[in-house]
């Protein structure tokens, strides 16, 4: 019989080491057994040693436990689950499967690791992922802490892991190529930059096998792991490398003043539909862990990728804030973007709730308190949420300001009046709220599509790599790729589309809310015109560091908006404005190319804007032209503002497309020319040194 120390206990939640051992907990209400299995490596054919949890002893309301002496971190783990396999319930216990811990700290991956055997009927102990033991508080942050950097001074840089230094021409050795390491050493990069914050896709464990034949899951969108860092993107092979090499990371990137943002899937898991493989959650509580169709069988899909993580049930809800939690208090995190994070709001029928649980536990959690939450405010099945995602903190991914800026700059009909709207915070969106203006994260690309050198090189979506005959991908992408599909040698459209480039790379700085960029925009990085690019890890996905050197202008013209932007005041974020009250109390005037007499019209396509002066002393005077002709627009009277300065005219070639601030030259003119297709922007009064 075994002692009363060896029962273990419910809590907490996954393996835990203590005094003299290790407790070990996992969440089935239907299994009728689970084993605890050991491993001596990852690939090893079968257990060193099989620990059956007794259905008395070991088990307590749902929660399987024990606890065995004598464990080191760096143990291999798993369970396996005996239950019904009865899908018209719900249930599809397999027990010859080996399944990861949902709370498991790190993840091993075999050598020969094969999705398919998890979906065949045997045992793959030999081919499974498996859990490895660990000690979360076994390391030395010398003081580190994550940096509650203010939202007003935040420039989020969208970016891969691998694809950020994989490429052999990013200058690093091999071996830290494509892996957090590798980041580490381009960290002088990013400062120079001039961004805030890292947002990383996702680096949850996740199966990269999850995609069609021929190809690879790159983006990592496919989680078996909400504990785990991706082991693939560390350059230590050791079992618990990829955690001390992520920490290491995180602790870089803030002792040079950068966040670290993850993006996180909690939406759905890489097990599938009906026909996916049992990795962890299918095989432990399958009617638990997702939201299934009336007919149990099958799995509803809101995510588009075959089920959905059943987020407001008790037990995935409580793993959802753990989760979370572990990443701010034990590994740093700075913050998180929610992919699709609409699904969240479904209850277990798949319905839309009015205050969902488990977006609120994230929210009012006192450990979260001042952690950037960032939404992906919709779903794969319809449910768009942009400006009515609940909570008082979330920040949300303003699809509708992508839209609209790219409609403005494609001369389409109608664009001028809501892109108005988005350049001073999408009130008609967000005001209603009584949100800071940095409610909105603005940006014009992002991993999912287009690049900004495609949005303005293609007018078809070009995915036939990806193995789908073309048919994936979104079709209507507001893109122009004026006059030539593709690259061109012609100078003149190659000119319009670096000035497009800028265009776009300024509004998205100017505008009031967070400004968020795509890795390799800076250096017009090209994806061949593949706008869903998930499957491929190889050059088309990773940063050309060569651009560096072909668009010098680009990167030059991004770092110095930068510069200027993170020097704004953060008054009105410390008196907690909301957006409606700024833009109430702000002194603003809307014009067209003549003085106070802005075109609303349909058929308009050039707006100027004067706002302030500000909490500076600085005024500025935005000029825009998305017409195909060149237009004088007259400026506010020299005795409102004596000096104008000239900071930015995309029409320009480098160096005056952009100036340093400090150094920007007076403009004595009532009227300035902004050229076809371009913007303009001066400034007057306040210039720091």
């Amino acid at each position: 019989m075994q002692s009363r120390q060896h029962l273990g206990h419910s809590a907490p939640l996954g393996a835990t080491l203590r005094a003299g051992g290790a407790n070990f907990s996992v969440f089935s209400r239907s299994a009728a057994a689970i084993e605890l299995l050991l491993f001596d490596r990852e690939d090893d054919p079968r257990p060193s040693r099989i620990v059956p949890l007794d259905p008395h002893a070991n088990h307590t309301y749902h929660y399987w436990h024990c606890f065995l002496p004598d464990l080191q971190p760096g143990q291999i783990y798993a369970y396996r689950a005996q239950g019904p396999f009865n899908p018209a319930a719900g249930h599809r216990f397999d027990p010859q499967k080996v399944l990861l811990d949902p709370y498991g700290r790190c993840v091993a991956v075999p050598k020969g690791y094969d999705r398919q055997a998890a979906r065949r009927p045997g045992d793959n102990a030999a081919t499974a992922m498996k859990s490895v033991l660990l000690d979360p508080l076994a390391y030395d942050w010398q003081g580190d802490e994550p940096l509650r950097t203010s939202s007003v001074r935040t420039i989020i840089y969208e970016m891969h892991v691998r694809g950020f230094t994989a490429n052999p021409n990013s200058g690093l050795a091999e071996p830290h190529r494509g892996t957090y390491r590798g980041l580490i050493d381009k960290i002088p990069y990013l400062k120079q930059l001039g961004i805030t914050a890292v947002e990383l896709l996702p680096i949850f464990q996740f199966d990269a096998h999850d995609c069609p034949a021929g190809v690879v899951n790159y983006w990592g969108y496919q989680p078996v792991s909400f504990f785990s860092p991706h082991r693939a993107y560390s350059s230590d092979p050791s079992p618990l490398g990829p955690v001390n090499e992520f920490r290491e990371m995180v602790k870089a990137l803030h002792a040079a003043g950068l966040e670290v943002i993850l993006d996180v899937v909690f939406n759905h898991t890489s097990e599938g539909d009906h026909t996916g493989p049992t990795l962890s959650f299918r095989g432990l509580d399958n009617a638990a862990y997702y939201i299934l169709q009336p007919d149990r069988a099958r799995y509803a899909d809101f995510s588009g990728c075959g089920n959905t993580l059943n987020a407001n049930h008790p037990i995935v809800r409580r793993m959802i804030l753990d989760s979370i939690r572990y990443w701010v208090q034990h590994m740093h995190v700075d913050g998180f973007r929610f992919d699709l994070a609409s699904v969240l709001a479904r209850d277990s029928a798949g319905q839309p709730l009015a205050n969902p649980p488990v977006l609120w536990d994230l929210e009012s959690d006192p450990v979260l308190a001042g952690t950037k939450l960032i939404a992906e405010a919709w779903d794969a099945a319809g449910l768009y949420q942009v400006g009515t995602f609940v909570g008082d903190s979330w920040k949300e991914w303003n699809g509708r300001f992508r839209d609209d800026a790219r409609s403005f700059f494609r001369g389409d009909s109608g664009a001028l009046r809501r892109f108005a709207d988005r350049l001073v915070g999408s009130p008609e969106i967000y005001a209603h709220k009584q949100r800071e203006p940095e409610q909105s994260v603005n940006f014009i690309t992002c991993h999912d599509g287009y690049t900004l050198n495609d949005l303005v090189s293609y007018e078809r979506k070009h995915n036939e790599a990806n193995n789908d005959n073309n048919r994936d991908g979104c079709n209507d992408n507001l893109s122009c790729n004026w006059g030539v599909e593709g690259p061109t040698d012609d100078p003149a459209i190659e000119s319009l589309r670096n000035r497009l480039v800028k265009n776009f790379l300024a509004v998205t700085m100017i505008s009031v809310g967070v400004p968020m960029i795509l890795m390799g925009d800076e250096v017009r990085r090209t994806q061949n015109g593949n706008n869903n690019n998930y499957c491929h890890n190889d050059a088309s996905n990773w940063f050309d560091w060569s651009l560096l050197k072909k668009h010098p202008d680009v990167h030059r013209f991004v770092s110095l908006l930068c510069a200027r932007r993170t020097l704004r005041s953060v008054r009105h974020e410390e008196q907690r404005l909301s957006l409606d009250q700024l833009i109430g109390r702000a002194r603003h005037v809307w014009h067209g190319v003549k003085l106070f007499e802005p075109d609303w019209g349909d058929t308009s396509h050039c707006i100027a804007f004067t706002a302030g002066p500000g909490p500076e002393g600085l005024a500025m005077h935005i000029m825009l032209n998305a017409h195909d002709q060149a237009h004088d627009f007259a400026l506010p009277p020299a005795a409102e503002y004596p000096t104008w300065r000239r900071w930015i005219d995309t029409a320009l070639p480098s160096p005056d497309d952009i100036c340093d601030w400090a150094h920007a030259p007076n403009w004595l003119q009532q009227t300035y020319r902004v050229q076809a297709h371009s913007l303009a922007i001066l400034f007057a009064g306040s210039r720091p040194s």
